[in-house]
């Protein structure tokens, strides 16, 4: 019998998917000090400006900020300290390959408790131009006044 694990969102990466296309995903569990993990727990993070780097195939997420904990006294880390990613030894040189590629970029999309423990959802993903983002914002436009037109028909 499986287990079934609820999943809590902790952050979400809204930006990215409005600046890139997202090609692929990955999850990554993330190496924390303990007041770290009870500072997440009350929702105390943001990866508004973090990204993700690879260096002698192993996974970093730089610039994330996780407030310290506030009973944490001298056992509190540095908020944007560089934190490792864990991941499959396949997944990390796939992601690696594709990273070199003109145009790729591998960005945190959120991050969130899965079963108890930290997970960070990567994305694979590619830069869009201006005209990309105006056109995505005409589609999300549109979807919004047809499910409003839909929900007026259906009220009558």
């Amino acid at each position: 019998m499986a287990k079934e694990h609820s999943e809590k969102l902790i952050a979400n990466n809204k930006k990215a998917y409005h600046d890139y296309f997202i090609e692929d995903t990955y999850e990554a569990g993330i190496v924390l000090a303990g007041t770290e993990v009870k500072s997440l727990r009350l929702g105390q993070c943001s990866i508004k400006e973090s990204f993700v780097s690879i260096e002698n195939e192993e996974v970093f997420i730089l610039r994330m900020h996780i407030n310290p904990y506030e009973q944490g006294n001298i056992f509190n880390k540095d908020p944007l300290r560089t934190r490792k990613l864990l991941l499959h030894k396949a997944e990390i040189r796939k992601l690696l390959g594709k990273a070199k590629e003109k145009g790729y970029t591998i960005m945190p999309l959120k991050v969130y408790f899965k079963g108890g423990k930290v997970k960070v959802l990567i994305g694979l993903a590619r830069g869009k131009k201006n005209y990309d983002k105006r056109d995505s914002i005409a589609k999300k436009d549109q979807a919004r006044e047809a499910a409003r037109d839909f929900k007026i028909r259906n009220l009558k």
